[in-house]
């Protein structure tokens, strides 16, 4: 009598959950930021955020390049709920500190800031290469850390704006006699340590045309701060 066959156990691949490989792959040198769902937001927290350009995009740090990123600050200013404060334009990223009503606010404004940016970005590429540039601007995701404390909110001000000292930019020729960031809003922060209770801040030359931002509405970044060290203009950030 014929053996009856075993009954082969099938098994079958699983669709969704994580696997090994999975997500956005790392572009350049640096890996983008993690996708992961953000936190939930707390309005009365301001948020620091950090958004690379791509590795073919140099010399931020220019004039052309000022007042590109300018208009989509000037853009960017029109929406609600969404609240530049303070600003600084590095070599090959860009630090904001922001104030938003929701997390959904966050990322409408990130978004028309970046469509903005990277619009008239890539037009000062076209203009000096004498080619149309065409890609991704920001290709990775921004990063957001929200600011919950006083000490945190004054670390994260001076670290915005006075970026340029910690990277060295401070050196440059025509930068030796700026005691504050040109290629920030820090002009119009009337915290310095030097200046302290003086009704006025730090004067401009005449053709300077500044970033636009707001004033701020948190308690944390109009008086929380304060309570730890004033911030000074010669403050490199560790």
């Amino acid at each position: 009598m014929a053996k009856r066959a075993a009954q082969q156990e099938m098994t079958f691949r699983a669709h969704g959950g994580k696997r090994a490989g999975a997500g956005r792959p790392p572009k350049g040198k640096r890996s983008s930021e993690r996708h992961q769902v953000r936190p939930p937001h707390n309005p009365r927290q301001p948020v620091h955020i950090t958004i690379r350009v791509a590795a073919d995009i140099s010399g931020l740090r220019k004039r052309d390049m000022y007042m590109a990123i300018r208009e989509a600050t000037i853009a960017t200013a029109k929406r609600e709920g969404f609240r530049l404060v303070h600003f600084s334009i590095q070599s090959n990223h860009l630090h904001l500190i922001i104030e938003a009503s929701s997390k959904r606010a966050i990322a409408r404004g990130m978004q028309g800031f970046q469509i903005s940016a990277a619009k008239h970005i890539n037009r000062v590429m076209t203009e000096r290469n004498g080619e149309r540039r065409q890609g991704a601007v920001f290709p990775d995701r921004y990063h957001a850390r929200p600011l919950r404390t006083p000490r945190e909110v004054r670390n994260a001000i001076a670290y915005v704006l006075n970026n340029w000292r910690r990277h060295r930019e401070d050196r440059a020729d025509f930068t030796k006699s700026w005691k504050l960031d040109p290629y920030s809003n820090a002009a119009d922060f009337p915290g310095w340590k030097e200046l302290g209770d003086s009704p006025f801040m730090y004067r401009t030359p005449a053709s300077y045309l500044p970033l636009v931002t707001w004033l701020p509405k948190t308690w944390l970044l109009r008086h929380g701060w304060s309570k730890h060290a004033a911030i000074s203009v010669h403050e490199v950030p560790g």
